[in-house]
């Protein structure tokens, strides 16, 4: 028994270090083309996108297997989500926003395991079907008024830590949401996918939650406009 204990151990080792060393590939990409506020060098990233290229082969070459953590899984296509996302861009840019594109989230784009999807399949039939609210401050669409894209891939073992991070900066970017006490004017993110935040009730109450400022139980709720110039 503690033999097959720390075979599966090692195992699980194996394949977090695996993923984790990925996932850097990501990171240190991110980190030579992005600003702290989450804004683009597309200009820059345009003349060499073969780190980008290399990081999106070897997710490709590396699917979710049926062990790993939800967390795992997380992380893996978080991260797909937004390099297939800044790969769309590179691909036909300059541009002024992924609206000008023809079908940007239903082309087929992506490989997973053997069959090509798209970045709706990512977001619509694998993220939000895993139940975790918190994505939609994880995943970028290029866009002004979308969450920032974060300077550094989302790990498993750090994805707790970084999904409360992420939605608690978006939720408090004044740019992308105004909180008050007694009125929230907040982003179409909440409107468009409402029902992943549960009742209008559990909405307004995840949204207080992260609020850094005193919000009343019964302030009025309303959507901004959304604004869909690049991130650059």
């Amino acid at each position: 028994m503690r033999q097959i204990l720390t075979s599966l151990f090692l195992l699980l080792s194996f394949v977090l270090l695996g993923q984790k060393n990925i996932h850097e590939q990501w990171t240190s990409t991110l980190k030579i083309y992005l600003d702290s506020e989450g804004n683009v060098n597309y200009v820059k990233w345009k003349n060499d996108t073969t780190a980008l290229d290399n990081y999106i082969s070897s997710l490709e070459d590396n699917p979710p297997a049926e062990y790993w953590s939800k967390n795992d899984s997380l992380a893996y296509f978080i991260n797909a989500y937004n390099a297939v996302t800044v790969k769309l861009i590179l691909d036909n840019y300059p541009l002024k926003s992924i609206r000008k594109l023809i079908t940007p989230w239903r082309f087929k784009r992506f490989n997973l395991n053997g069959k090509k999807v798209s970045l709706n399949h990512i977001e619509h039939d694998v993220l939000r079907k895993m139940g975790e609210p918190r994505i939609h401050f994880a995943i970028n669409c290029a866009s002004t008024s979308c969450p920032k894209l974060l300077n550094k891939a989302f790990y498993s073992h750090t994805m707790e830590k970084q999904l409360e991070a992420v939605t608690k900066d978006f939720i408090n970017d004044k740019k992308r949401n105004l909180i008050g006490e007694k009125e929230m004017s907040v982003s179409r993110i909440f409107q468009w996918f409402a029902g992943d935040f549960g009742t209008k009730k559990e909405r307004h109450a995840f949204i207080r939650r992260y609020a850094q400022e005193p919000v009343d139980k019964n302030a009025k709720l309303r959507f901004l406009n959304y604004d869909w110039s690049l991130n650059e």
